[in-house]
């Protein structure tokens, strides 16, 4: 699983670069807000190595039931990140995506 170049956003976090990624289109559950909104990560050097999925408590913003949503600030990706390295994600390996849960 890689994250896509087209629509990603960068951000440098400690020195190193990543690319992330909220998803345009919700899925059917995020669409009926009953999964929440997520966006992935990955290192932009080297690319296609190990992915971070992260979870918010928020619905995703173009949900179905007009719930309110917030967006995703690149602050909360930088600590997201963090969090992550923290709890043992590696995105210079390659290997699973790593779930982070932060809702």
């Amino acid at each position: 699983m890689a994250v896509n170049k087209r629509g990603s956003k960068p951000i440098v976090v400690d020195g190193k670069g990543y690319r992330w990624i909220v998803r345009r289109k919700p899925t059917y559950s995020q669409g009926l807000t009953s999964s929440p909104l997520s966006f992935a990560v990955e290192r932009t050097d080297p690319p296609g190595r190990a992915v971070l999925v992260v979870q918010v408590a928020s619905p995703h913003p173009a949900n179905w039931m007009n719930a309110p949503s917030s967006p995703v600030l690149p602050s909360a990706v930088a600590n997201a990140i963090r969090q992550a390295l923290d709890l043992g994600w590696q995105p210079d390996h390659p290997g699973s995506p790593f779930m982070l849960n932060l809702g």
